[in-house]
């Protein structure tokens, strides 16, 4: 179904995009030949304007590149700092705990009372 419609819709604009070309020309103020040479001058300057539009394309892509290399870079370190900060804590942590443990080892443990009278 979407196909179908994508298709349709192709069909059509290129068909309004011929019908508004052919209707440009006939009503146009300029004699056939004058609209030849606009055509020719434009198409002459197509590749020039092509050029430029890839080089600056060219520039904008290195730009964004740099860019996410940059944002990359910051990322990693704030990500190496955050599991550094992580291991320390998981080491503060055990040694709290060993502490703790060691704390209670070392305390007298009052007997054990029977709870079967």
């Amino acid at each position: 179904m979407s196909n179908n419609r994508s298709g349709s819709f192709l069909g059509g604009l290129l068909l309004g995009a011929a019908a508004g070309t052919i209707a440009g020309i006939l009503m146009a103020p300029r004699t056939g030949r004058e609209t030849r040479q606009i055509l020719k001058k434009s198409a002459d300057a197509l590749p020039e304007m092509a050029e430029d539009l890839s080089t600056t394309v060219q520039l904008q892509a290195d730009r964004l590149s740099e860019s996410a290399l940059r944002n990359w870079d910051n990322t990693l370190v704030r990500l190496r700092d955050a599991i550094a900060a992580g291991m320390e804590a998981s080491q503060r942590q055990n040694q709290a705990l060993e502490e703790s443990d060691s704390l209670a080892q070392s305390q007298p443990q009052p007997p054990a009372r029977d709870t079967l009278l």
